[in-house]
């Protein structure tokens, strides 16, 4: 027979050995003194996890723990059934009945933003953001109507302003499977206007970084490639050209001046422009050089010998 002994702390102990640590056999539902044996408490209410699950084991987890809760849905926690087979069918007419239209709406939109931002290499605080943004541009309605991937990609654009890891209008439609650019850039300003968000202006130096880090170049060059991309919009010699051109341009002129060995195919294929392009507006920050590098880097004479061997 089981007696359950309290300490003046309200803790239970042995009666015997109360300095002794009690051990528990989770098996028996027995709390037992390792001194003397006394079973101290029993019935004791296991609130682990009924399955043992390793790391090495292959499949899904068996613990019966559900996902967290969804802030950005409205329906309340629910029990969902796992099937397989033939029992396909049930399984998704058991999702459908156990979530509203609009967060069924809500759900598929979210994996889209999701497939999209996993093209993108972004982060989940990317992502969260741009969850955030859909539901609300849902809630007010504003775009009622449009293709949810066109929603989806200029909420991933915005968020990605927003959280410092600007991408380019280009990449962004490089990732969606069906909405063209027209769409997406509606959807944009839709949601400018109805939100009142502030997108800033992307500059060239938005992209140096990321694009210099694929490219393996050294810090010291990304410093002179950045300066030469912001002389060159600073003066006018790249008037008319996007930032993501002008930065990949840049790139490369810099590469040519120190002598890297770098292609404007290689760098193309990493800021997603053509190589006929670079090289163009290469061409046209060439006659400016002395005011786009230093004299030590000028008097090197690396631009003047490579426009010359292609003049």
């Amino acid at each position: 027979m089981s007696r359950k002994n309290t300490g003046a702390w309200g803790r239970m102990c042995c009666p015997q050995h109360p300095d002794v640590a009690l051990v528990e056999d989770y098996r028996a539902g027995d709390t037992v003194c390792p001194e003397c044996g006394l079973v101290v408490g029993n019935r004791v209410i296991d609130v682990g996890s009924e399955w043992r699950t390793f790391s090495d084991d292959n499949g899904a987890d068996p613990s019966r723990v559900g996902a967290a809760e969804n802030p950005l849905l409205s329906g309340d926690l629910t029990t969902s059934i796992q099937f397989t087979g033939d029992n396909y069918d049930m399984a998704r007419w058991q999702q459908r009945m156990g979530n509203s239209s609009s967060d069924r709406a809500l759900i598929h939109a979210f994996g889209v933003i999701r497939l999209m931002a996993d093209r993108l290499n972004a982060s989940q605080a990317i992502i969260d953001r741009a969850n955030t943004l859909f539901k609300k541009m849902t809630d007010t309605r504003a775009l009622r109507g449009r293709s949810t991937e066109a929603n989806c990609a200029a909420c991933l654009y915005i968020a990605c302003s927003q959280e410092g890891a600007v991408r380019s209008f280009k990449e962004i439609c490089a990732v969606c499977q069906s909405a063209s650019r027209k769409q997406i850039g509606k959807s944009f300003k839709l949601i400018i206007r109805a939100v009142g968000t502030n997108v800033d202006l992307i500059t060239t130096g938005d992209f140096m970084s990321r694009f210099c880090s694929n490219l393996d170049l050294e810090h010291k060059t990304q410093q002179i490639a950045t300066s030469v991309a912001r002389q060159a919009v600073d003066l006018d010699i790249v008037t008319g050209r996007v930032p993501v051109t002008v930065a990949a341009a840049a790139i490369y002129f810099t590469c040519q001046a120190l002598a890297i060995d770098k292609s404007a195919k290689d760098i193309g294929d990493v800021a997603g422009v053509a190589e006929a392009t670079i090289r163009q507006t290469c061409k046209t920050m060439y006659p400016s050089r002395d005011r786009l590098f230093s004299p030590e880097i000028v008097a090197k004479g690396h631009l003047d010998q490579f426009y010359t061997m292609r003049a």
